[in-house]
């Protein structure tokens, strides 16, 4: 973020033990605020979500779907506010289209935290690069592709090369199992998938 122009904003969250564990004999005075704020999860935003106008962020939760605001979707920031964040698609069916994007309550479900905890923030995180898994229905005009090893599962290679709109826009670094670099890749097919088609 530091390439791009502009003053860097910071956005805290709100984070607490949920009510249902406090009307438990769960004692939640062993867990701060502090250390509710220093646990970053896949799925949960930040506590300290720094910003600046330009950058790209990825949806972490599904806002409304029929307008395109699902968990994935690839936007980018226009506009800073104290209560609300603008952005426009960067990606799919509404690019162009500014959104307004407000904070939400949000209840990670990771089974490593021993107890139930809400984190009210803005449901984004900057998104330089995604998983192909994340990539799964965008269109871009441009797609790198990095693979440092060879796909593991059947049809991750056609999803991850079909999110680019032409041929050109494709770029893919490949490195073999001495990291060194490569223009062939495994396809990993299934070929028992597709006996009963």
């Amino acid at each position: 973020m530091q390439f791009l122009e502009g003053e860097e904003r910071s956005y805290l969250s709100s984070d607490s033990i949920c009510q249902s564990e406090r009307d438990s004999h769960f004692n939640s005075e062993l867990y701060t605020t502090e250390y509710l704020n220093s646990i970053n999860i896949g799925g949960l935003p930040k506590h300290d979500l720094r910003l600046k106008v330009g950058v790209t962020v990825m949806l972490l939760r599904n806002i409304d779907q029929a307008g395109g605001l699902c968990n994935g979707t690839w936007l980018q920031i226009v506009e800073l506010k104290d209560k609300v964040i603008k952005a426009n698609f960067f990606t799919g069916t509404h690019v162009g289209t500014i959104t307004a994007i407000q904070r939400m309550l949000m209840v990670p479900s990771d089974k490593r935290i021993p107890f139930r905890f809400q984190r009210r923030q803005y449901p984004i995180s900057v998104c330089f690069a995604m998983t192909i898994n994340k990539s799964q229905g965008q269109s871009l005009a441009h797609v790198g592709l990095f693979l440092p090893k060879p796909i593991f599962s059947h049809g991750q290679l056609y999803v991850a090369l079909s999110r680019v709109t032409s041929k050109k826009g494709l770029k893919v670094l490949i490195l073999n199992k001495d990291n060194q670099l490569s223009n062939t890749t495994t396809n990993v097919v299934f070929k028992e998938v597709l006996q009963h088609l």
